[in-house]
């Protein structure tokens, strides 16, 4: 279904976003990219592209804009004649981010509603948004070493002891799929959400777990510093793996309804960083563990029962492929120096 049509792709210069950009193009959409570059990168979109007026660039099938999303003259340009809608931008960053940020994670309610309406007045046939694990309840991810999987129906505005999200930034991406569910119900616009779990993948930044643990074996930090008891887990989801999810529910969900892209499998944190030494054929003389940083929910895994049956999806990534490719990109790309300085300023701000 993506020959030919026209897609916007908000924060499509982000990490994920980007990578979405890509698959799109290389399915045959035109593409258009609005990011306000707060923590997406023009760098991230690897085409030749020409800067054709100030903030707006061309690469044949692509345009991107810079601008701000809030601001609703920019955010009714960037709708027009579009067909379809990945809304991905949002203010968002690792755990510690959204534990330090909470004022900047509520204005994500006001950019979403602003682009959800815009979208619906323009005439645009389906609306994509990037959800979270964090609109599930943090009482079901207390236990360590839990086998219990998420299921969409644990995370439900409408139902009584269900909608107890994850901080500000998970309650502000549950009011934004409540919005998904009321503009279906009241106009029948076609939407959907993708609820994405701990992606990771080449273009992230080190305010995020894996990026993170890779850059401290990058620069072969001593001792190498874990957040909390390292025995928190994950389910990490290659970043391919939830750009599939995107387009898959884009394609096939229409009545507003989440659907999760994760693992049902999980790790955790020292695990991640054991299987990182392994790769790179380095370890450190000394770990150290640092209870006084925030580690985030104990334990955290997706049931994938929906995407299986709604979407025919499932992560295809291993863990091992999935972090020997970051490896092999974030060695790659990365000045020692620079990534040196780069932490001392993020443990600064911490």
């Amino acid at each position: 279904m993506w020959s030919g049509k026209k897609v916007l792709v908000t924060g499509g210069a982000s990490f994920i976003g980007s990578h979405l950009v890509d698959a799109l193009l290389q399915k045959g959409a035109i593409v258009r990219v609005a990011d306000n570059f707060s923590s997406g990168k023009l760098a991230n979109l690897e085409y030749d592209l020409k800067e054709i007026k100030p903030g707006v660039w061309m690469s044949d099938n692509l345009m991107v804009y810079r601008g701000d999303l809030k601001d609703i003259a920019f955010t009714r340009e960037m709708v027009k004649s579009i067909e379809v809608v990945f809304h991905l931008a949002a203010s968002h960053g690792g755990r510690g981010y959204i534990e330090t940020h909470p004022a900047e994670c509520c204005t994500n309610m006001i950019l979403d509603q602003l682009v959800l309406e815009q979208a619906y007045k323009a005439g645009v046939e389906r609306f994509c948004y990037a959800s979270s694990a964090c609109v599930y309840p943090r009482y079901l991810q207390e236990e360590k070493g839990s086998s219990y999987l998420l299921k969409e129906e644990d995370a439900d505005p409408f139902v009584r002891d269900k909608a107890f999200a994850d901080l500000e930034y998970g309650w502000a991406k549950l009011m934004g799929e409540m919005a998904l569910r009321a503009y279906r119900k009241q106009y029948g616009m076609k939407t959907s959400a993708v609820r994405i779990f701990t992606a990771y993948g080449p273009r992230e930044n080190e305010t995020h777990a894996i990026i993170a643990l890779i850059a401290k074996a990058f620069i072969q930090m001593e001792p190498y510093e874990i957040w909390g008891t390292g025995e928190q887990d994950r389910n990490f989801t290659y970043v391919e793996d939830i750009v599939d999810a995107l387009l898959r529910a884009a394609e096939i969900i229409e009545d507003g309804s989440a659907v999760n892209a994760g693992r049902d499998d999980r790790i955790t944190i020292n695990q991640a960083a054991e299987l990182i030494f392994n790769i790179i054929g380095w370890r450190p003389k000394q770990i150290y563990h640092d209870i006084s940083k925030p580690e985030g929910v104990s334990s955290r895994a997706a049931d994938l029962t929906k995407a299986r049956t709604f979407l025919g999806w499932e992560p295809k990534i291993s863990y091992e492929e999935g972090f020997s490719r970051t490896i092999e990109w974030y060695y790659a790309t990365k000045n020692k120096d620079q990534i040196k300085n780069k932490l001392r300023k993020l443990m600064w701000e911490r």
